[in-house]
């Protein structure tokens, strides 16, 4: 991988009615075409993401919308489009023009705030119609940054850059581990890594890359293997790994190796501490005790990958659950951005790892379940939960096991 994963990138996104110039701005912000530009308003109909490096922040990624100021079913669409990238932006960008500011720029400031999420407004298009001193101090208040700007000339698109910059999240690029917390300098994980029909050909997938990166980070070291030469790669070692980490869909054999005095967890729960809340996806977990037959359950997969014959999320996990509650489960299945917005007929949404997201997606969709009253869990919690090693698969993370612990009482 030679760019930094959408996981990893800060998320900035730029909303607006339709012709103020948010595409022109993408561009100018990136000095790039990334945007198709014209004078037709609702030129844009689909998010553009246009990932780059903002020095010295680091990799973020910009999304442009459509504009979701006209009506009918295109401008439904372009509305529900719009609403999925304000569920995992990290900054909002509200591009406007002088003069034009009214309730349908208040509603974007609310909701973006609704969401704790710094908001910068941009009044586009000075080059033809200058700010008024009077309408200035009247926009300050309503956002955490007001930048006068034109993304014709490119006055004041270095103002825009610099309130980027010191209205991104402090802690951002530094603050979150995948795993060298749990994994001392200079102490060793076995990574377990099935080399099957789902392992990309000639390299190995987003979750296991970046663990092996976090762990060099931490100074730690990390010995990848297949799970069947595991017990050869245990028994060379000359004192027990730190932690074992494998494929969820390997628990079952790699438990059976691994002493039970060696932590042991897997790469879907790694990802489910890193990219959401973890203690609320242990609890959530535990509403596979009440599934009844029939019960619809919905899993979700923010990739796009083609499934194959015997997929994880569309056999395994459906073969697995079912042979837990003892009954045959009504399963659905979504993939990529594609998550219902009404939640009710389901008992339960297992989710996969979202390494191809970002965490703030995955928490929008989280706090959805929640409102709706709807438990969630993950690949990896429901795989080891079905196979009778949940506790043993949370051992590495105290929270989350007295989260679960308290939940059995």
């Amino acid at each position: 991988m030679q760019a930094a994963p959408r996981a990893l990138r800060l998320h900035i996104g730029l909303f607006g009615r339709r012709n103020v110039g948010k595409s022109s701005l993408l561009n100018a912000i990136t000095r790039q075409q990334v945007s198709i530009v014209s004078n037709v308003a609702g030129t844009t109909t689909d998010p553009v993401e246009k990932p780059m490096e903002l020095l010295p922040l680091g990799p973020v990624l910009f999304v442009d919308t459509a504009g979701i100021d006209d009506e009918g079913a295109l401008g439904e669409l372009r509305l529900q489009r719009t609403r999925a990238v304000l569920d995992r932006v990290d900054i909002g960008i509200i591009v406007t023009e002088p003069g034009a500011w009214g309730p349908f720029e208040a509603r974007l400031v609310d909701e973006l705030k609704r969401r704790s999420l710094p908001v910068v407004l941009a009044v586009n298009k000075i080059d033809s119609q200058p700010l008024p001193d009077e309408e200035r101090g009247r926009l300050r208040p309503k956002a955490d940054a007001l930048v006068a700007l034109s993304a014709l000339t490119g006055a004041g698109v270095g103002d825009l850059r610099e309130a980027l910059l010191r209205l991104a999240p402090a802690d951002f690029f530094d603050n979150r581990r995948v795993i060298a917390d749990l994994v001392p300098p200079g102490e060793m994980a076995v990574l377990v890594v099935p080399i099957d029909k789902e392992a990309p050909k000639g390299r190995l997938i987003l979750p296991q890359v970046m663990t092996i990166r976090d762990l060099l980070d931490g100074g730690s070291v990390a010995l990848v293997t297949r799970e069947r030469d595991l017990r050869r790669t245990l028994e060379g070692l000359a004192r027990p790994p730190a932690l074992v980490v494998t494929d969820s869909q390997a628990f079952a054999a790699v438990a059976a190796e691994v002493p039970a005095d060696v932590p042991m967890t897997s790469f879907s729960i790694l990802m489910a501490r890193f990219q959401g809340d973890l203690a609320e996806q242990v609890r959530g977990t535990m509403a596979i005790e009440g599934l009844r037959s029939g019960d619809r359950v919905l899993i979700a997969e923010t990739c796009t990958h083609h499934p194959i014959g015997d997929d994880i999320g569309r056999v395994k996990i459906p073969r697995w659950l079912t042979q837990y509650v003892g009954a045959a489960l009504d399963i659905a299945h979504v993939q990529g951005r594609d998550f219902p917005a009404d939640l009710s007929p389901y008992r339960l949404v297992v989710h996969c790892g979202n390494c191809t997201g970002n965490r703030r997606e995955m928490l929008s969709r989280i706090g959805r379940c929640r409102e709706a009253g709807v438990p969630i869990t993950n690949y990896g919690l429901t795989i080891a939960y079905s196979l009778g090693i949940f506790e043993r698969a949370l051992a590495p993370f105290p929270a989350a096991l007295e989260a679960y612990r308290a939940a059995l009482v």
